[in-house]
């Protein structure tokens, strides 16, 4: 049986861009802040990572649910139940993050001046 996890949809703005969350409470009614990074497709199923906000600066964990609506249209994000499917899901999310920052480190980016 799937464990559906509680989730509040929050905005945090940022000084250039508005960075979507969500609060996740945990088996333990625990909350932990996290940051949307993808919400994506494996065949027919959607499925959403996460970023824990921590204040280790090297934490790199991201969190793999399933995902998808309610009736009312509210966010579910349910447990992966199977290794096969986690291991499916994690091939497509890394293809996608392989994708999504392909050749930032060849371009050349300009600093900005500021008047003093």
């Amino acid at each position: 049986m799937s464990e559906e996890k509680d989730l509040i949809l929050t905005e945090e703005e940022d000084l250039e861009a508005t960075v979507p969350t969500v609060v996740l409470t945990l088996d333990d009614d625990s909350e932990i802040e996290c940051d949307i990074l993808e919400i994506f497709k494996v065949e027919e199923q959607e499925y959403i990572a996460l970023l824990p906000r921590t204040e280790d600066p090297d934490n790199t964990d991201v969190y793999l649910f399933r995902f998808h609506e309610d009736e009312e249209g509210e966010p579910v994000i349910e447990n992966i139940e199977t290794d096969r499917e986690y291991e499916e899901v994690t091939d497509a999310f890394n293809a996608i993050m392989e994708k999504d920052y392909e050749g930032l480190e060849d371009e050349d980016f300009e600093e900005e001046e500021f008047e003093k």
